[in-house]
């Protein structure tokens, strides 16, 4: 389970991203917003973090008009490990290399073809249980 959340900078990006998991058979749940009205992005880059955190998701995509609120915002939850990537080589790399465990995009920066190739990218990369990865990871966290 996917946990998705944006505003309403984010909110036709989301829709995009929405069908293409639906396309790759993915579920997902959407902690919103549901419309291009001006919203706090704090609220729904939380409910997507939380919801992470507490395991209700196994990972999260978050979307505003930079992403870098939204990810901020995400990672000010215990636990979480959201990375903003507008390229497939840092989606890949903070996968294997921090378990990142949600992506955050700025839908003002990158377009929607490239967005879905950074989605699968995340989405297909597992984390590579390096001892280095994981002793780094353990110091984030602390």
């Amino acid at each position: 389970m996917i946990a998705l959340g944006c505003d309403h900078g984010g909110f036709g990006l989301m829709q995009e991203v929405k069908k293409h998991l639906e396309e790759r058979g993915f579920e997902y749940k959407d902690f919103g917003c549901y419309s291009e009205e001006s919203v706090d992005y704090p609220i729904y880059g939380r409910k997507a973090a939380e919801a992470v955190a507490s395991g209700e998701c196994e990972r999260g995509i978050i979307i505003c008009g930079t992403g870098i609120g939204i990810s901020i915002t995400a990672n000010k939850v215990k636990g979480i490990r959201a990375a903003l990537c507008h390229d497939c080589f840092s989606a890949q790399a903070t996968r294997e290399h921090n378990d990142a465990n949600i992506l955050a995009m700025g839908a003002r920066v990158i377009g929607a073809g490239h967005a879905l190739k950074v989605v699968d990218t995340f989405l297909d990369t597992p984390f590579s249980n390096d001892e280095r990865h994981v002793r780094r990871i353990a110091m984030i966290e602390d």
